[in-house]
């Protein structure tokens, strides 16, 4: 069901999915650029998460930075498809978990501490369902953003970030990770809000908010703002498109992909042969199917694609969509 929102509301989404001002009081800083209180902006905020169109106000981290994650598929027989997914729901390293139209048509993300942590996850779904599961890590990301403005375009970022597949992890402190999990459900939505998540650590708010600074310039956290459950705001068409790309043209033409306006995400993966043989996948949110299929075309059309092995995968359920959880020991980190 699509949620009505007022113009207000939809400002404050296209503003604000990054960027979150690092500054003690952030949410007068972004009221003040509304022409709004302090109190209407987090008044806003909380009604955008508490109203289902936001998961939570807070950061997105790059894969594989602080922890390990991986994409996971099991092809489910359409009967046990929601006691399947409850199975795979239980794991608290599972963050989203979708039905998709395929063979292989129960589709999640599992995070952990390591790659240990990730594969002892992916070996208790298996023991419980009875069922193989494909296991999809991610080797290199060539676009990722889902921050995009839910009026049109594609978010403007810092022409200066560092890029999704080189982020700087040579500056994680073994703190961090205790100020992540700390903010795993969103910052508290409160007029200070990096002082209640510094209190809570024993920490300072200067710390806490250098510490998100530096974490941001090395491409750790990705983005830090309202993080939207699209469905929500009528972006019910997303469809996952993979291609199986020989290694020799895999990035000039990821590369190309992740340049088109309508591609939220691009990025190349393990494949698990011979059941999964593809290993790029691109994600177009549209909000009517014919839009999405004519974006693929587009792709196809660009750059010489169209004979290339490939397959379509549209979302049809979300059973779990939530930020992602540092499960598991503590990271190694210098």
């Amino acid at each position: 069901m699509t949620i009505e929102l007022n113009q207000l509301d939809r400002a404050l989404i296209d503003r604000w999915q990054r960027d979150l001002p690092l500054v003690p009081q952030p949410f007068a800083a972004v009221a003040q650029q509304h022409g709004i209180s302090e109190a209407e902006a987090l008044e806003r905020m909380g009604e955008l998460v508490s109203g289902g169109v936001a998961t939570r106000i807070g950061a997105v981290l790059a894969p594989n930075t602080v922890g390990a994650s991986t994409l996971a598929a099991i092809a489910v027989p359409p009967a046990q498809l929601e006691e399947i997914a409850a199975i795979v729901n239980r794991e608290a390293g599972v963050n989203h978990n979708y039905e998709r139209e395929h063979r292989f048509n129960l589709w999640f993300v599992v995070t952990g501490a390591d790659r240990d942590a990730v594969d002892a996850t992916l070996e208790r779904i298996s023991r419980a369902t009875g069922l193989d599961v494909l296991d999809l890590p991610m080797l290199c990301a060539y676009h990722i953003d889902l921050g995009f403005p839910i009026s049109g375009g594609r978010a403007i970022v810092n022409k200066d970030a560092r890029p999704p597949c080189t982020p700087d992890t040579d500056v994680l402190e073994r703190a961090d990770t205790a100020l992540l999990r700390a903010i795993e459900d969103g910052l508290p939505l409160v007029s200070r809000p990096y002082q209640a998540v510094a209190q809570r650590l024993g920490r300072s708010e200067a710390d806490v908010i250098s510490r998100l600074e530096t974490l941001t310039d090395a491409g750790i956290v990705r983005r830090l703002g309202i993080i939207v459950r699209h469905r929500s705001v009528g972006f019910s068409s997303n469809a996952m498109a993979v291609w199986k790309v020989e290694p020799e043209r895999i990035d000039e033409i990821g590369a190309a992909f992740a340049a088109h306006p309508s591609v939220t995400l691009c990025y190349r993966r393990r494949p698990a042969e011979p059941d999964w043989p593809f290993t790029l996948f691109v994600m177009v949110h549209a909000r009517e199917r014919c839009s999405a299929l004519a974006v693929i075309q587009e792709l196809n059309r660009a750059n010489g694609t169209e004979a290339i092995p490939q397959a379509v995968l549209f979302s049809r359920r979300c059973f779990k969509q939530r930020g992602a959880r540092l499960v598991g020991g503590e990271r190694r980190v210098a």
